[in-house]
């Protein structure tokens, strides 16, 4: 066998246990998934009711609604209708919408573009500025700087979003007047139109979420900057921005990846709660209007989507922090 096979065939072995462990976890995360569904509809279908008593309303009959729970299938076991439920919603039919009779695939695609476009928005302003402020809070330990960020930090974690959120839109869009205290769109149009309904939901997004990442990337770089090859680092020369860039930073963000996992999973309740403040119509507004409306089929859709989102952004940050810490994978 050549040299050149051989290194391949060891290559191969070495990635073997990376690649079944991403076998594992990705298995798990859909067996969780159809947990997540199933409970989600056995939930919303033993609520009081069925979808023919909201459809034909108050003023209808006992054998009306008897013919329609027929016709819809709701007098069948319910696993019978999970069957055909949860068989419909991996074809992208999640049914149809009690209180508009649309379909609840199109609902959903309608309000999804605008909370991605909250939500990618916050991300974007909240992990640059997180990852500065933590590193150099962490770098200048114990100084002024780190006591001030250090604070701030901890009164924004105590802030819940619609707290936080209604300062916000009291301050700037009533008290000031220099930003749209709601964020409602035209029907048809796109929040990107006008920017400017972006900035407070983004800033109360982004107040409990970069507070978190900030203080564990800050005791992340506190602890890297205390390790013993830091300190080699240093008496080799390495210029002090380098050993922060590549040293001292890389190993902190390990750890933070987890928490930016969080945040983004924090992020599905964090949009619900701001949309709802800002009167924005993505899904956590839709998901809301659709509770009081008792519209189950919206529900169930919304529900399930926003789980299996929270899911799989678990598994992206498990994998990432086996790429970033080669030596985790000698315990896979």
């Amino acid at each position: 066998m050549s040299a050149t096979a051989l290194k391949v065939r060891v290559k191969l072995r070495a990635r073997h246990p990376l690649v079944a462990y991403a076998f594992r976890r990705t298995a798990i995360a859909v067996l969780l998934i159809a947990l997540v569904s199933l409970i989600v509809f056995a939930a919303t279908e033993v609520l009081p009711g069925n979808a023919a008593d909201q459809i034909l309303g108050r003023g209808a009959t006992a054998a009306q609604k008897a013919q329609l729970t027929r016709q819809l299938g709701l007098d069948r076991p319910l696993l019978a209708q999970y069957g055909s439920w949860i068989f419909g919603v991996l074809h992208g039919d999640f049914g149809q919408s009690l209180a508009s009779g649309e379909p609840v695939s199109t609902f959903i695609a309608g309000r999804l573009g605008n909370s991605l476009i909250l939500a990618i928005g916050a991300l974007i302003v909240m992990i640059p500025i997180s990852v500065v402020l933590g590193t150099l809070s962490g770098v200048r330990r114990g100084r002024p700087v780190d006591h001030a960020v250090s604070g701030v930090s901890l009164a924004l974690i105590a802030l819940p979003e619609f707290v936080s959120g209604t300062i916000l839109a009291v301050v700037f869009g009533v008290t000031l007047a220099v930003l749209p205290p709601t964020s409602i769109i035209p029907v048809g149009s796109s929040p990107l139109t006008d920017p400017k309904i972006l900035i407070l939901p983004i800033l109360t997004l982004c107040f409990a979420g970069s507070a978190y990442i900030i203080r564990m990337l800050r005791a992340g770089v506190v602890e890297a900057m205390a390790s013993e090859y830091v300190q080699a680092a240093r008496l080799n020369g390495v210029p002090e921005g380098r050993v922060v860039r590549r040293h001292a930073l890389r190993n902190a963000l390990a750890p933070t990846v987890q928490v930016v996992a969080l945040t983004l999973q924090w992020l599905v309740g964090g949009i619900v709660v701001t949309e709802t403040v800002f009167a924005y119509p993505g899904l956590g507004q839709g998901l809301v209007q659709a509770v009081t409306a008792r519209d189950i089929p919206v529900v169930q859709g919304i529900t399930v989507l926003l789980a299996s989102f929270y899911i799989l952004v678990n598994l992206a940050a498990d994998m990432t922090v086996i790429i970033l810490v080669p030596k985790l994978r000698t315990e896979l």
